[in-house]
């Protein structure tokens, strides 16, 4: 069996076999996905992961950055520096919360991914070791 693969290439039946599928994360209070998801070979999960683990780590430094948005302190006791902290620290605050939620989900993304690839070889090496079995009795000629 071949399909076209992304690019137009075709890809066989093992190829197909060999993909790892990943739906996208339930997020509290958000409703459920729509039941899409992306499919990456074996060759292409670890790249997709460390691409998310920076995303997170950026994220981690949006965060820090937030928190100083939200803990600005009036540089004088006039009314100007007084308005200006009474605007900045609440944006400060919803900033952090966008972004928390943000690296909550790619957190959860992560661990889709890296349980999606590791079923994969699991089940692969149970596949492998069901074979070796049966495999075992089989004279060859």
């Amino acid at each position: 069996m071949h399909v076209a693969a992304e690019g137009g290439a075709a890809v066989s039946g093992k190829a197909i076999r060999s993909m790892i599928s990943v739906a996208a994360p339930k997020i509290a209070g958000a409703p459920n996905p729509s039941g899409g998801g992306y499919r990456f070979s074996r060759e292409e999960i670890d790249q997709v992961i460390a691409e998310w683990e920076d995303l997170h780590a950026s994220l981690t430094d949006d965060y820090q950055r937030a928190q100083d948005m939200a803990l600005v302190q009036p540089p004088g006791a006039e009314p100007a520096s007084q308005d200006f902290t009474a605007y900045a620290n609440p944006s400060g605050r919803a900033f952090m919360e966008a972004t928390q939620k943000m690296m909550e989900y790619v957190q959860q993304y992560i661990e889709a991914l890296r349980n999606a690839r590791d079923g994969i070889t699991a089940r692969e090496d149970q596949s492998q070791e069901d074979i070796n079995k049966v495999g075992s009795g089989v004279m060859e000629v």
